[in-house]
């Protein structure tokens, strides 16, 4: 096998489209060190490792020695990405843009080398553009083409509204490309469009068109909606090392797998070594183990990984206690007590009173360690418990008595 083709390879792995392969090998056949680009608003200060599949391509790139460029895009953050929006989104404040940045490139280089990655801010190149050229770019491509995209026709089908300045949106991406003349741009599989509107931009401003990858969008721990922070599905690579390896260690055996593939760094013939041992007999926890540890050890390092896999077998496997739980007092008012179900809400364990009852039908509440069945019971004034609902949700709380009006 080329060394081309161990290249190719290695970028295939967990890619959903190359387009076009052939462009892709014919360039790393050049021998020339390629420049590749990915673009992240900075809508949000944290990253998750649903953004991570994205970053982790771009380290494979760096490690066949091509330039990476991480790009923040300042400048379309106030735009706002319309990409799979069924409304218009509303724009980021500058003083959000400036603070979300900052933690973007605080976090990147747990996965990127920082002597080999350039960051840029598309601002740089945006801010000083004047009106007329902002025309000249809007007249390269036509509005019967942006209405080809799936999320602009289905809202203009549907008499939805549409503003003007979010079909700027992937013609300020495409124009980015041709600002530091991309050799290939990476992009969520929501992303494809805008990314080939780049090919298109290119070429009018006289380029080679840069070759496009698109790759998965990961499943949150769900299993069924992509990752989000606003969907609690998430597990952010800034969280504490015991609360994302218990968060990996909650996803279900198959979605271990996809985990695997898109998230690992291990070679896919050991993956699929541990697949085989699993199908054989093996414990899927065990390998669990693994995938949560490497990640853990990822943005934090090692020690912490270990501690974190025996902080959760203790915990889990031989039922201890979190030493660090949430401390809080409750007023029990009356001589009835305080309802459980009242208590696991004011705790927050549980986001309302129905949602306790039905954890407690489950059997996915327990006190002090017990499992509690009893729906209606209550709790007096003058105890201290431990309250718990499903494997990660603790608090200890203590019971005191109220004074009645």
């Amino acid at each position: 096998m080329s060394t081309t083709e161990e290249a190719l390879e290695i970028l295939r792995r967990g890619v959903d489209e190359i387009l076009p392969e052939e462009d892709l090998r014919e360039r790393l056949r050049e021998g020339r060190r390629l420049r590749i680009k990915a673009g992240f608003d900075p809508t949000a200060p944290d990253l998750h490792l649903g953004h991570t599949v994205l970053i982790n391509k771009l380290r494979q790139f760096q490690d066949l020695g091509h330039e990476v460029i991480f790009l923040i895009g300042d400048f379309t953050g106030m735009i706002g990405d319309p990409s799979g929006k069924n409304a218009t989104r509303p724009p980021l404040t500058p003083e959000e843009i400036s603070e979300n940045a900052r933690t973007y490139e605080e976090q990147i280089f747990k996965i990127l080398d920082p002597e080999l990655t350039r960051v840029e801010f598309n601002s740089r190149w945006m801010g000083p553009m004047k009106a007329a050229d902002m025309i000249r770019l809007a007249s390269r491509y036509t509005v019967a083409r942006m209405l080809e995209r799936d999320d602009f026709h289905k809202r203009y089908t549907e008499n939805r509204s549409i503003a003007v300045h979010e079909f700027l949106y992937p013609l300020v991406q495409a124009y980015d490309s041709v600002a530091l003349e991309a050799d290939v741009e990476l992009g969520g599989t929501d992303q494809k469009f805008n990314l080939l509107v780049g090919r298109e931009i290119q070429r009018e401003y006289g380029q080679s068109a840069q070759i496009i990858l698109t790759t998965p969008i990961l499943e949150g721990l769900d299993g069924v909606q992509k990752m989000s922070k606003s969907l609690d599905n998430y597990v952010g690579i800034r969280e504490p090392a015991r609360e994302m390896f218990g968060k990996i260690m909650s996803v279900s055996d198959e979605l271990m797998w996809r985990y695997f593939e898109l998230l690992s760094f291990r070679p896919l013939g050991e993956i699929e070594q541990m697949r085989r041992e699993v199908d054989e007999g093996r414990n899927p926890r065990d390998v669990k183990f693994e995938l949560a540890e490497e990640l853990v050890a990822r943005f934090h390092d090692e020690a912490s990984a270990r501690a974190a896999r025996e902080a959760f077998v203790a915990q889990f496997q031989k039922g201890a206690m979190p030493e660090d739980m949430p401390e809080l007092t409750l007023e029990v008012h009356g001589e009835d007590g305080l309802p459980l179900t009242s208590a696991l809400k004011q705790a927050g364990l549980t986001p309302s009173t129905s949602e306790a009852m039905r954890m407690i039908k489950q059997g996915a509440v327990r006190i002090d360690g017990e499992r509690v069945e009893d729906r209606g019971l209550t709790l007096p004034a003058g105890d201290v418990l431990v309250l718990q609902v499903g494997k990660r949700r603790f608090a200890r709380v203590t019971l005191k008595g109220g004074v009645d009006v």
